[in-house]
């Protein structure tokens, strides 16, 4: 009996020790994959929490961990309001992460904890501008069709799919139908994820106007000099075929999560990146190229405090879009890959300002025939990508692309062209029929679900 009990000791003593060693290296050595996790949570609360107002703890519950990996189950977070910040551990502990919000910039994910530095950096304050009760876009007041075929439509759950927060129908210049989730309304600011990358495109075109930057330039980061990649153009990065190296899998550690979540200058880190193909003969669809894009045009200013004023002073405050947020990254670099927030109404302002032509009330925003240029085919992807960040066709539930044919039996217009989302955001912009669909949500791509039908239905309707 005795040597079993002294048995027994030892091997609770070896678990005790092989629990403290793993719990050790857990805290002092996470795994990156680990990090990323407690990176994303940190930072969709945070912004969820500071910029939308949402609860953080069902932030946590619905965005990060219901549709997210399982390790994401186990994460918890912190929220310290009068600090501005969020902590996210595995069990609230192991691989912390920290996400800082700052004003009007949003949050950043800072992951080399130097939290002082990246709440330094901010933008200031937004004069506060009434609410007109003028008719959208001018003002906020919806005068809603009576078409019983758009409301039957709106109300087919089928049509606006699972975790729809918004959809808002713009035809003629006036919306004319608009839906919101439980939870959700007019005046929820929402993530566009991969949607920004076209606002990003906006952004440059309006340095484009003011010829302080072209899309022939070249010789773009002081390291593409010594290898070739200083050929690389703007245009070459607006059409997803700089030939750059990068991994835009999710779900693990790859170049896109460690970009976002693990990287405080993220333009840096994708800027590293080899030249694997020539320049404009491959299409690699990269957020790294457009974070690499935010960099270039506002290096294209005089400072870094005129860089993070200009998309609020030169593109959203002159259309309306006064909800935005662009986010920025621990460096103060703006992340034109996925981080812009606002409410539905405003992201709608800005796709009846793409169907405008870049021009809103009489004035040119952009360049003429720069939204043109942003939707002809690219050379490189010419039946799915356009030149200027905008794809061509609607999104396929599996997170690929398909086709113009919607499953129900709708055929889009030719013209019709999309920015599209990360879980379900989209934007379809119909110029012959003066239409603009907004349908966001939180709608994982496993779940196969497409706008086309919704959109098409639409189409069809307001003929």
């Amino acid at each position: 009996m005795r040597f079993f009990a002294a048995l027994v000791k030892w091997l609770l003593v070896l678990v005790v020790v092989l629990v403290a060693g793993v719990a050790s290296w857990l805290y002092f050595f996470p795994p990156d994959l680990i990090r990323v996790g407690t990176g994303y949570a940190a930072k969709i609360v945070c912004s969820n929490a500071f910029i939308a107002n949402r609860n953080p703890d069902e932030v946590l519950a619905l965005d990060v961990q219901a549709p997210g990996h399982p390790v994401l189950k186990l994460v918890t977070v912190s929220v310290d309001r009068p600090a501005r910040k969020v902590t996210a551990g595995l069990l609230g502990v192991f691989g912390r992460s920290v996400a800082v919000a700052r004003g009007g910039l949003g949050c950043a994910s800072v992951p080399d904890g130097n939290v002082e530095a990246a709440a330094a950096i901010g933008l200031a304050a937004t004069p506060t501008v009434a609410v007109s009760t003028a008719l959208w876009p001018e003002g906020e007041t919806v005068a809603p069709s009576q078409s019983p075929a758009i409301a039957a439509i709106l109300d087919d759950q089928r049509m606006s799919g699972p975790g729809m927060r918004a959809v808002v129908v713009v035809h003629n210049g006036r919306i004319v139908g608009e839906r919101y989730g439980e939870g959700f309304s007019a005046d929820t600011p929402l993530l566009g994820w991969s949607m920004t990358k076209t606002v990003n495109a906006a952004i440059i075109g309006t340095l484009v106007r003011e010829q302080r930057m072209s899309l022939a330039d070249t010789d773009l980061f002081e390291t593409w000099s010594a290898d070739g990649r200083d050929e690389i153009s703007v245009a070459d990065l607006m059409s997803m075929s700089s030939g750059l190296a990068f991994n835009e899998d999710y779900g693990d550690v790859t170049d896109v999560t460690r970009m976002l979540y693990l990287e405080p200058d993220m333009a840096g880190f994708a800027a590293d990146k080899p030249q694997v193909e020539p320049a404009g003969s491959h299409f690699s669809y990269s957020s790294g190229t457009a974070v690499m894009l935010s960099r270039v045009w506002q290096n294209a200013l005089d400072s870094r405090e005129a860089a993070l004023a200009w998309p609020r002073d030169r593109l959203f405050m002159p259309i309306g879009m006064h909800s935005a947020v662009l986010e920025a990254d621990e460096s103060g670099g703006f992340v034109g890959s996925s981080y812009l927030y606002a409410d539905a109404h405003d992201w709608a302002r800005f796709g009846q300002f793409l169907l405008q032509e870049g021009k809103w009330n009489g004035q040119a925003i952009l360049p003429d025939g720069y939204v043109a240029w942003m939707h002809e085919p690219s050379e490189a992807a010419p039946d799915t990508y356009g030149k200027g960040q905008v794809w061509l066709h609607g999104p396929a539930g599996s997170g690929g692309q398909d086709g113009p044919t919607a499953d129900a039996g709708f055929t889009l217009p030719p013209d019709a062209y999309w920015m599209i989302g990360h879980d379900g955001q989209t934007i379809a912009i119909i110029p012959s029929k003066k239409l603009v669909v907004l349908r966001m949500g939180l709608t994982p791509s496993k779940l196969g679900y497409k706008p086309q039908a919704l959109v098409g239905a639409i189409a069809a309707a307001v003929e």
